[in-house]
């Protein structure tokens, strides 16, 4: 079949690779009608993980159910399916606890495991004609069937879960004012989905023209940090501090000029952001090692914060990766609905053999490239 497999930095090719098997009574196999490109997948794509070459890229995937184990009762071949970025093995303390994105069992020797990403476990990605979905029964959603929705839907693998994650993580509550640092897939969806929840008002922060107006297009404030300090900004048009902040960039925000990378430049902007006792949500990618870090504390995971504001403001601050599952289910639901309609984030729907160039403009943020669809069998 054919795969976007991983060469070396800055470099994929779609190469022909053994498609999946079914390796334990609990697995199904999924041909894929569309999976989408990630920015935590220019986390390896640019080098900036220890990701070797061979890995088959994809962690948002969905599609028709192929071929079943003899142990999956739930589904049946040509079940439309939506599979979560976490895979997670629904029966250890932490899944148990709806924590799936820190099953213990998937992944021995680290919380989480997950699709074609580097450290996650031997699960190879979806960015490919077919995908093996390991308890299938706990992992695989199922969706109406037919092809409505396919934009939407397919976005429940990862981002809309995880914006709505990044608000949850904050203590936002409705009503309450917020910041979303990073107006990227996830930033946007996080934007979204404090609209949904009843924001009074919305900041976006970032510097991409298109990012910003996508921002502006769903109600929210977009706030240009290349032209001036962006928390000074907010407090101005606001009238003082906010009350929820979400750091939806990670590990590689950069300076106001853009020019230089700043670990903490977000984390520190969320801490200054905020009210006394208000709450901050991180949802943007952390890693314990970065090999691209723009100093050798940064390197090994060790990021400088001013903890003692933090401290002194009584600020609430949470992480992690989303638990999918804690919210899929629901945010399927308002789609079916008609009361969300996350797919406004995408602006490319691509063949898998168009994906090399597709990584490169996404990577360099060009042409409009904000959320990518790939179409491995064929445009849906």
């Amino acid at each position: 079949m054919k795969a976007v497999v991983y060469k070396s930095p800055f470099t994929v090719a779609i190469e022909e690779v053994e498609p999946p098997k079914i390796q334990h009574p609990d697995d199904i196999i999924v041909k894929i009608t569309t999976a989408a490109i990630c920015g935590s997948d220019l986390h390896m794509y640019e080098g900036r993980t220890a990701a070797e070459a061979g890995i088959v890229f994809g962690h948002e995937n969905m599609g028709i159910v192929e071929e079943v184990g003899s142990g999956v009762s739930l589904l049946k071949k040509g079940d439309r399916v939506v599979m979560p970025f976490n895979v997670a093995c629904g029966r250890c303390h932490n899944c148990e606890e709806s924590r799936t994105a820190f099953c213990t069992q998937v992944n021995p020797g680290f919380a989480g495991g997950a699709y074609g990403y580097v450290a996650m476990g031997p699960y190879s990605g979806g960015q490919a004609q077919f995908i093996r979905v390991p308890y299938a029964d706990f992992n695989a959603l199922k969706l109406p069937p037919g092809n409505e929705f396919e934009k939407d839907f397919i976005l429940l693998a990862d981002i809309f879960p995880t914006g709505w994650h990044g608000v949850v993580l904050s203590g936002f509550k409705p009503g309450e004012s917020i910041a979303i640092f990073g107006a990227g897939p996830v930033g946007l969806m996080a934007a979204y989905s404090a609209v949904l929840r009843g924001a009074s008002k919305v900041y976006v922060v970032d510097r991409v023209p298109e990012r910003l107006n996508k921002a502006k297009e769903i109600g929210c404030i977009p706030i240009d940090f290349s032209k001036g300090d962006a928390v000074q900004q907010i407090i101005d048009q606001h009238g003082g501090l906010i009350d929820r902040a979400v750091d939806a960039v990670g590990y590689q925000a950069v300076n106001d000029s853009g020019a230089k990378e700043e670990p903490n430049a977000v984390l520190t902007s969320l801490i200054r952001v905020v009210r006394p006792t208000g709450g901050l949500g991180i949802p943007g990618l952390y890693v314990p090692s970065d090999p691209g870090a723009p100093d050798p504390s940064s390197a090994k995971g060790n990021i400088l914060l001013p903890f003692g504001s933090l401290f002194e403001k009584g600020l609430s601050l949470a992480t992690g990766q989303c638990n999918v599952k804690a919210y899929n289910r629901y945010l399927r639901d308002l789609i079916v609905a008609g009361k969300a309609k996350p797919s406004f984030v995408i602006s490319h729907e691509i063949p898998i053999d168009e994906a090399p160039e597709a990584y490169h403009k996404f990577d360099k943020r060009i042409d409009g490239y904000t959320k990518v669809l790939i179409h491995p069998n064929g445009q849906f």
